[in-house]
């Protein structure tokens, strides 16, 4: 039986982006079996490439972000790197780029010129604060879309400085929204016989779009939310405990019926069968009572007694996790969320794993990042697109 085709096979994607928005798009893209021809400086490349720990001179970031891609080394303030993208963005199904506002129009790369050319090209592009407004030529980095966004002012301990989540999420954010504008793009041009089109996608707004009741509360009530630290205001109990080893354990109780158990498990059968707190409104009136019930209860016993007794008792409890609990833990060995590759030398190398999981055409880590300027030969090398085939496989495989 042939195998089965990949997702995305067939989509032909320009990625013009650097660092981490628009290549994380591509990344997703790429993972599902887009053919991702990555455009690099050619001094350098993309900067992630040096960024954080490297191996060899090379980022193992970069070995996570651009694997399943191509890359061409092309110098965009050059006229010959300009006529190359205006060649191959005549034959792509999808660009992305992520540059401020502007600096692909200065280039005569921006989307009315690449449009005329290839009235069926989708555009993505991802920026600070969009391509419109008073603010869209001023740069913009996660960081800023973060604050911005509300996303910071939320992210601390009550009175304390808001913190950075850890991670660059705005940039990711981002980048998920405009795969899914491009994935609606693209079903408009193939399915309702539509253009190509151009994808706005600002870091703050992709930031404020999963900020939940944020506006509606103050707009209803004129309530600013606060930092609240480990808790989720409103919703009780939910909240992270010390326990007796050092460690801290997230219990969530916060449904009616889990809340008696896990009342009726730590021993607490008086506020278990409490009316006044069958629901949730009672029990954020009273969540500070809740919480130093289950903070004496878990404090008196090690994390691993706690989680096996809230387990059995049925409710949602675990450790918070460090990247050496994640690379051996079951659950995430057993979805295929620890992937083991190697990089363009040969090297081992552990990678996550791929999201989501497709019953049909799940995706797949075909080949690793490349070298820079790797495949600028077979894609400028020959007329037109190169083909996602064998041929394609074979050069990589060579390289």
């Amino acid at each position: 039986m042939p195998a089965q085709p990949e997702a995305l096979q067939g989509l032909r994607v320009l990625e013009l982006g650097q660092l981490i928005a628009g290549p994380f798009a591509g990344k997703t893209l790429a993972d599902f079996g887009a053919d991702v021809i990555k455009i690099e400086p050619v001094e350098g490349g993309d900067p992630l490439r040096t960024w954080r720990l490297l191996r060899e001179g090379t980022s193992v970031w970069w070995e996570v972000q651009s694997r399943n891609k191509r890359s061409v080394a092309l110098d965009l303030r050059s006229r010959e790197g300009q006529a190359a993208v205006r060649a191959l963005a005549a034959e792509a199904d999808v660009l992305i780029e992520n540059f401020k506002p502007g600096t692909l129009e200065g280039w005569g790369l921006g989307w009315e010129a690449l449009h005329a050319l290839n009235p069926r090209l989708v555009m993505l592009r991802i920026s600070g604060f969009g391509q419109t407004g008073p603010d869209a030529g001023k740069p913009g980095f996660g960081v800023l879309g973060e604050a911005m966004g509300g996303l910071r002012h939320l992210t601390a301990e009550p009175g304390r400085v808001p913190v950075r989540v850890g991670v660059s999420i705005g940039d990711t954010l981002a980048a998920l929204h405009g795969v899914i504008g491009v994935l609606l793009a693209l079903r408009h041009r193939e399915v309702n016989g539509g253009a190509g089109q151009m994808i706005d996608v600002a870091l703050y707004e992709s930031v404020f779009n999963v900020m939940e009741s944020l506006l509606p509360e103050y707009d209803a009530f004129g309530t600013v939310r606060g930092a609240a630290g480990s808790a989720l205001p409103g919703i009780a109990p939910s909240n992270a405990y010390a326990c007796a080893d050092g460690a801290y354990v997230l219990v969530a109780g916060n449904g009616d019926g889990i809340f008696r158990r896990l009342m009726a498990a730590i021993g607490r059968d008086d506020l278990a069968g409490d009316p006044g707190l069958a629901r949730n409104a009672g029990r954020v009136a009273r969540v500070a009572e809740i919480d130093a019930a289950i903070g004496a209860w878990t404090a008196a016993r090690p994390i691993e007694e706690v989680i096996r007794m809230l387990e059995s008792a049925g409710v949602p409890v675990g450790r918070i996790y460090t990247v050496a609990d994640i690379a051996r833990d079951p659950q995430y060995l057993a979805r295929d969320m620890i992937l083991q590759t190697a990089d363009a030398d040969g090297r081992p190398l552990k990678v996550p794993g791929i999201v989501p999981k497709l019953g049909a055409t799940p995706g797949r880590l075909r080949t690793p990042a490349p070298r820079l300027g790797e495949h600028n030969a077979s894609v400028l090398g020959q007329p037109g697109w190169p083909a996602r085939s064998d041929e394609a496989a074979n050069d990589e495989s060579a390289g």
